[in-house]
């Protein structure tokens, strides 16, 4: 089996553990907050806050704590600051991570983040010696789509600004610019497809290979991330 195939068992495998923690509420109220705070809390006008409402209903987050998330986003309850860091690091085999953290306290959110790369085979890197390697995306994951409709599919995402699509077995991607997100999520809306996912992420520029040990020690480390409060996503090169 080679590298990318292992990694794509890996990442099935553990689809469901993964899905449980993005589901947490604390992570996704405060995406909702800093997207109110950053560019306004009507979600017709900021797309990034529509996209965190979409993740918190569907995870079933009370529709009073949304609103309340958007209420402090937008400078009203709460006096606690939740900002946005990031952080860059290498894992087994040299792999690049980039570990996305909001967080009320820098120093804790840093110290969690090293402590649990020194434990799990990893190590942290300096700024800019990871990210270089990557480029920020605006990424749709989409329930399979059936071969016979992916041609129409296929049109009407690139009309829409596609840059990829890449037919997977348990889901479509479709990867384009920043700018592009909000009328390819349209579009899928349009075609009526099943939107599992819309956000912004470091898509790598080139995946790097890895051998089977390392992708377990890999997989381990990415969990081990994601279990921290203050993470939100970690991104890799594999």
């Amino acid at each position: 089996m080679s590298g990318h195939s292992k990694w794509a068992t890996i990442k099935h495998r553990k689809g469901a553990a993964d899905a449980k923690r993005a589901a947490s509420f604390t992570k996704l109220i405060r995406e909702v907050e800093v997207a109110a705070r950053e560019k306004g809390p009507d979600p017709a006008m900021n797309f990034r806050l529509r996209l965190a409402m979409d993740r918190a209903r569907s995870a079933n987050v009370p529709k009073d704590n949304i609103e309340r998330a958007v209420a402090r986003g937008s400078g009203a309850g709460s006096d606690v600051q939740i900002e946005e860091t990031r952080y860059e690091a290498y894992g087994p085999g040299g792999v690049g991570l980039i570990v996305e953290c909001l967080t009320d306290n820098r120093n804790r959110a840093a110290n969690d983040v090293k402590l649990t790369l020194s434990k799990k085979g990893g190590s942290f890197a300096a700024p800019g010696s990871v990210s270089f390697q990557f480029e920020n995306k605006g990424v749709v994951r989409l329930g399979s789509v059936s071969a016979d409709k992916r041609d129409e599919v296929e049109l009407a995402l690139i009309d829409a600004g596609a840059e990829d699509i890449k037919h997977e077995e348990e889901e479509t991607v479709v990867i384009c610019p920043i700018n592009d997100l909000s009328n390819i999520t349209d579009a899928c809306n349009n075609l009526s497809l099943d939107i599992k996912q819309a956000q912004i992420e470091w898509v790598p520029k080139v995946l790097v290979e890895a051998d089977d040990e390392s992708l377990e020690t890999l997989s381990n480390l990415i969990d081990a991330l994601e279990e921290l409060d203050d993470v939100q996503n970690v991104f890799t090169n594999v």
